[in-house]
Parts: C-alpha cells; structure tokens; sequence
C-alpha cells in the first residue's frame, strides 16, 4: 500500500517525524503481510496543530456544505467498497461474507443517516427568554478498536464531520490499512486541510498524546475497559470530555415461550459474530431450567454448523481470532472453564482439526456455567459460549444484570408484554428483541464499566457539541 509509511495530515501525506515500523500478521497465516509507520507525541502534536487551525473555518461551515463533502465520502466509499472489504478480511480476519455485506452496511447506512440528521437538525433551541446554542465541540481525538475497523471509524467521524469539528484519527495498530484508504477518500472528496487526520500508532504513545493532549477538546474511544480507564484517567488533567464504549459481557434471555431450534440458532450466530469478537455479542446464554438439556442439544449442533476456515473463503462463517495474545486468552479461558467444572458441550481447547496454523479456534459451548467461574464474568472476546439455566424470570433479570458491565442484553419470547417488562429491568445500554436488525437511529453505548456517553444518531451528535445559553436573547 502506497501510503503505509505515511500519515495523512494537513491534507498531505506526510512522512513520520520518527521512522518505527509495525509488521502486521496475518491472522489466518500468522504470517507478515504488510509493514505500516508508527507515530510519536510530535506526530499527534503536529495533527492536532493542523486540526486547530481548521477548526477556526470547518466550525463556520453551513450545514449544507457538510452535506455536500459527506455525500461525496459516501461516494467513493462505495467505489472502493471491495477494495476496503478485502483490507478488513485481511487485516483481522473477519469472513469476506460479512465485510462485504454487514460491515459495509454499517457504513453506508450510517452515512445516510447522519446526512438525514443534520438535515433536520437544529443547532439553535429558544427556551423562554434564553436562546441555546449548539456548537461544535473543537478538535475531537478519535481512537478506534481492531474489530470493527472501518465500520467504528465511520461511528466517530460522521458526526465528528457533522457537527463542525476537526479530527485526528488513531485506529488500532492492528488494523490501520483501511483506515489509510479512508484518508485517500477523504482527500479525494475534498475535505478541507487539517479536518480530517490520520496518525498510526500504539496506544501507549500516540493514544497517550492524544488522551493528554491540551488542544484536543474531546476523546471518543471504542476498546477494552483496561484502556478506557487509562484514557480517562490521561484527559483528566486537560478536563476534555471522554467518551468511551468498552467492554461487555452480554446476557441472551431465551423465554419459555419462544421458538427453540429458531432461538439457539440465533444465538449461537450472535455470539458467534466477528469471530466471537464482537463487544455486544450474547456470550451468557439464559434459558429456562426445564429446557437445559433440549438447548444443550440444539447449541451443540448449530456450534458444529458454523465453518471453519479461510476468511476469504465466502463459504467460511468463522474465521481466526485477531492474533496470538487473543488465541493465548481464549484458550486459556476453555481450560479454566473445564477445570471449574463447566460441562464442554462442543469445541475445546486446541485448533480445529485441519488447521496446522492461523489463530484458529473451536467453536466453544459450555453448559452447568456457575457465577464466579471465569466463562461466566470475563470478556473472552472469542467464539466460547457459556449456557446458564435461570429458575424464572426474576432468576433470569438477576443473573442477568450479575456483571460489572453493561453494554446489551438480548431477549427472544413471543409474549412482548413480559418481553418488554424484561427489558426495562435488565441494566444495560442497548437491548436487542427477537434478533433485530440494527438501528441506526438506535444510540449505543454502555451502563457501569461499558462506557459512558453514545454513538449512533441524533444522540451521537450531541457528544460532538457544546451548549451556549444567551440569556435575555429571546
């Protein structure tokens, strides 16, 4: 890739002020495929003095000059869209069936969804004799997750763009390559100088720079909740708003009264999804007692469906996990899991039979999974799902809502009236009824250790701006 060894700011690719190069590894291969340019402090102080500077202009534009400049990203998204699906699959290992389908869904529906948004919406509220203003909130650092590269890029940017402000961009280190082809869109879609900038690098050095940063008026991160509060705690001294999506450990309440065989299915998909990477995923599986062994069965079955292989195979449904460190955690946590005295119903330790390398991992069900065993309360961040059997409905809302976060619960039953009474009781940002399809008017985001503030729609908009009350003015 042409610009690998180069950042994007200022509206030029531009060499790094150091020279330290990150080799990425193929998942599926465990094999070095590309070499991309690590950034420094300096670098992220240079993007962001870029980003000040535009921010004075891009803040003034109208509303209907940022429609313009999103259309024509959503453009020549759309003409690259095989090529950054292709990048995706490569880089972490998603199916190519799902990054040329649902991931690039995500966003081109978010793109139109924000274009309606800002179309409507009002940056100025009278509210008796005051007059609230809503301004862009300044220069916002963006900080993004390995799995779901470009789809979380795209949560942040679009409202960032929206909204007036200026950016500098960090994604994993892990996944940076689709994120440079967003820099070339951007470029050729005309965004302004310093409005849009990209600078690779670990979090220990440029996360930490921009977290710390006294011009950077805002941070938006999506990862684990280790690093979130470590982000939290870098902006502290500067007072900048942080806003975080972080871990979960997501319960999936099945109500006697659904459809079985359909239900599992879901859930096993659910949880399953990205290669059991997904941050909201249903990993607690909650089924009433006296249908244990009926799910027992059928979870099994639907596990030993999924296809194991290349990611860039179409008929794959399971690809590798992100890397080494991510197969070393998992594995560890299938022992842990057999050790406790979980009983493993499908899957287990070791690669799939057939694979030599690659991080590769057996889809994984346990069942008899008891509070205070590791499956039970850690993010494993894996395809390992945990079957725990609830007496009843309160049973159910209290083992529930037994974990530190709180990021999305799922519930399936054909009663909606107790399907809703479950849902408000359940403490979590995002519930998901019957297997919805996704919302992009929906916002997102966590109760206790799975963030604070939303992304997504009308309420992602207003975590990129400040409030003005002129007092007398009306």
């Amino acid at each position: 890739m042409e610009n690998a060894s180069k950042f994007y700011i200022d509206g030029k690719w531009v060499e790094p002020i150091s020279h330290q190069i990150s080799e990425l590894i193929d998942p599926s291969t465990e094999k070095v495929y590309a070499k991309v340019a690590m950034g420094s402090a300096a670098d992220v102080d240079k993007a962001v003095k870029a980003a000040r500077r535009a921010f004075a202009t891009f803040s003034k534009t109208s509303v209907s000059e940022r429609i313009d400049l999103l259309q024509k990203l959503d453009a020549i998204f759309r003409r690259r869209e095989r090529e950054i699906a292709e990048t995706v699959t490569q880089e972490m290992g998603m199916p190519i069936s799902l990054s040329t389908t649902g991931l690039l869904d995500w966003c081109k529906v978010h793109t139109a969804e924000t274009i309606e948004i800002l179309r409507k919406f009002e940056f100025a509220e009278k509210l008796g004799t005051t007059t609230v203003y809503k301004d862009p909130i300044g220069v916002v650092g963006l900080i993004t997750p390995w799995n779901f590269p470009i789809g979380q890029v795209f949560t942040k940017i679009l409202p960032a763009m929206a909204t007036g402000c200026t950016m500098v961009l960090k994604p994993s280190q892990l996944t940076p390559l689709d994120a440079i082809i967003l820099a070339e869109i951007m470029d050729e879609a005309g965004v302004p100088a310093g409005v849009f900038n990209l600078v690779n690098g670990d979090g220990r050095t440029v996360g930490e720079a921009i977290s710390q940063h006294p011009d950077i008026d805002m941070v938006s991160f999506t990862g684990s909740t280790r690093a979130g509060v470590q982000i939290s705690k870098s902006a502290a001294d500067t007072v900048k708003r942080v806003v975080t999506e972080l871990g979960g450990k997501s319960a999936n309440i099945i109500v006697d009264d659904a459809d079985f065989p359909s239900a599992i299915e879901s859930a096993i998909a659910n949880c399953f999804f990205i290669n059991g990477q997904a941050c909201d995923a249903g990993t607690r599986l909650l089924v009433p007692r006296n249908r244990l062994e009926e799910t027992v069965k059928l979870a099994a079955a639907a596990a030993e469906a999924n296809v194991v292989g290349p990611p860039s195979d179409p008929k794959t449904t399971l690809g590798p996990v992100m890397n080494a460190n991510q197969f070393k955690s998992i594995q560890e946590h299938i022992k842990s899991g057999i050790e406790e005295g979980a009983r493993l119903v499908a899957g287990g330790l070791g690669r799939p039979d057939g694979f030599e390398a690659g991080y590769f991992v057996k889809p994984t069900v346990f069942a008899d999974v008891q509070p205070g065993m590791a499956i039970y309360k850690d993010e494993i961040f894996g395809p390992v799902l945990s079957i725990v059997a609830y007496e009843d409905l309160d049973d159910a809302i209290r083992i529930a809502n037994d974990t530190e976060y709180g990021l999305a619960a799922h519930i399936t039953g054909k009663d909606m009236e107790k399907v809703r009474k479950l849902a408000r009781e359940l403490r979590a940002g995002s519930v998901y009824v019957n297997s919805p399809d996704w919302d992009p008017k929906a916002p997102f985001g966590g109760y206790r250790q799975s963030g604070n503030g939303r992304e997504c729609g009308e309420y992602g908009f207003n975590e990129y701006l400040e409030l003005k009350a002129v007092v007398g003015h009306g």
